[in-house]
């Protein structure tokens, strides 16, 4: 059985490596699909939460249960099935194929002509763009396994924090766990470089909130910004780390001040720092080298 599975793999990479376009375009269609389950993760994982914080303190202060609708109680990521939020119509299979679903039933709910939401193609777009520059980064190799999940983990992450202001933990720490696991085998950075790495980001953040709260006595950031940073620099190593916190802050502050000048924002409305620190991570681990060797070229 094993001897049949590595077969399978070796014939798969020696027709990736022969044939570049089916590289690219299972690529693509992979991530298009990891894309449409990032939108189901982004939506039901907070909810989820939500309902077992809820049933965990009715325990704790030892009140009746608190009542919840049964697909609510039922919910994971895998059911109930998707269905429309307004007439509860269940989607068929060709109403999920990604994009191409939403550009046939134009935006609309096949039963009630509900408008659906266009995060939905964005994100499955965005999921297969991105997998497609992992790959040409990477090219066929374990590399582009790894840093394909560690992607969606961010995407995913990107899109719940911006909705909820909320980095779960049990995608945070997996990740973080996730890098110091690849260090052994030395896929990004090794060892050493990436506990260092992990130490160091979360220490951070955590330094940069304390003596703000000790100077304001507001709270500047979540836990969640920690354990983030935290698991990047378990992915990329230490000496990315002053790359990560430079060009999150730097795209931060500029979407943030374009934000406020365009109104979508209002002056003291927190901002959530997770998906700034998302794309300086994807950045580093992508072309980290690169960032690095065009910033010294300009210093004297």
């Amino acid at each position: 059985m094993l001897e049949n599975i590595e077969l399978v793999f070796e014939n798969l990479i020696i027709a990736f490596q022969s044939s570049p376009w089916l590289f690219y375009g299972s690529t693509l269609f992979l991530g298009l699909c990891v894309g449409s389950f990032l939108n189901v993760v982004a939506y039901r994982l907070p909810v989820m939460m939500e309902r077992n914080w809820k049933l965990e303190c009715h325990q704790f202060l030892e009140l009746d249960p608190p009542e919840f609708d049964k697909n609510l109680l039922a919910m994971n990521l895998a059911t109930p099935a998707s269905a429309c939020p307004k007439c509860g119509h269940k989607l068929h299979f060709w109403e999920n194929i990604p994009v191409i679903s939403y550009l046939f039933l134009k935006a609309k709910c096949s039963s009630c002509g509900e408008k659906i939401s266009i995060q939905y193609p964005l994100v499955e777009l965005l999921t297969g763009i991105s997998s497609v520059i992992v790959a040409d980064t990477y090219g066929v190799s374990l590399q582009t396994l790894a840093a394909l999940c560690f992607t969606w983990v961010l995407i995913a992450l990107t899109l719940i924090d911006l909705k909820k202001q909320l980095l779960p933990d049990n995608i945070t720490l997996p990740l973080l766990w996730c890098g110091l696991f690849l260090s052994f085998f030395e896929l990004f950075t090794d060892l050493e470089s990436s506990v260092t790495g992990a130490m160091a980001g979360y220490l951070i953040l955590w330094s940069v909130y304390y003596l703000f709260k000790l100077l304001t006595r507001k709270e500047g950031m979540g836990f969640g910004d920690f354990k983030l940073l935290a698991a990047l620099g378990a992915w990329t190593g230490y000496s990315y780390l002053p790359q990560i916190i430079l060009v999150s802050s730097v795209v931060g502050s500029v979407t943030g001040i374009a934000m406020l000048v365009a109104g979508r924002t209002k002056h003291r409305q927190p901002i959530p720092f997770g998906p700034y620190l998302a794309i300086a991570g994807w950045i580093a681990l992508l072309w980290g080298d690169k960032v690095n060797t065009t910033y010294l070229s300009f210093l004297p």
